[in-house]
């Protein structure tokens, strides 16, 4: 277990501007979902683009948003926008890997209550409301993020 997780962080690398982080095992189930089958819901987020630009807007509006805003004081807001840059395009078959931590860990003392979730997912609607994604598209990908809620909810 030791070579393992000296492995592990010998293959993680910190990107520019992030913290440094305990090592932990790195693969695509991590992202709390499967992919989209087919290309019709990256086409619908307008590829790797749209959904950097509705990820920029969404960690904004995350960081700025009084009814959240305490939770995210204090952490890494670089790493938390490029993870989920990975796990929006992984799930939306973009062609990205995952790399973060399981939604429970990485969402682990964090306090998170249902109140907040419903904060947030207003806060991700609003961004892909203004990145022109469709209704049903949203619906399709809020549903698919939904079962995350029991990984990420604590209180």
């Amino acid at each position: 277990m030791i070579l393992l997780l000296a492995l592990a962080a010998a293959a993680q690398t910190i990107p520019p501007g992030e913290d440094p982080v305990a090592p932990y095992a790195q693969h695509d189930t991590n992202a709390g979902a499967t992919p989209f089958r087919g290309s019709a819901m990256l086409r619908a987020f307008h590829g790797r683009v749209g959904i950097d630009r509705m990820t920029d807007d969404f960690v904004n509006r995350l960081v700025a948003d009084d009814r959240i805003a305490d939770i995210f004081k204090g952490q890494d807001i670089v790493r938390l926008r490029r993870l989920l840059k990975e796990q929006f395009c992984y799930i939306l078959a973009g062609g990205c890997t995952y790399t973060g931590r399981t939604m429970r860990d990485s969402h682990k003392n964090l306090g998170v209550q249902q109140a907040d979730m419903g904060a947030l997912v207003e806060d991700l609607q609003a961004a892909m409301r203004k990145e022109g994604v469709a209704f049903p598209a949203q619906n399709r990908f809020l549903a698919k993020l939904a079962p995350m809620r029991r990984d990420t909810v604590q209180r």
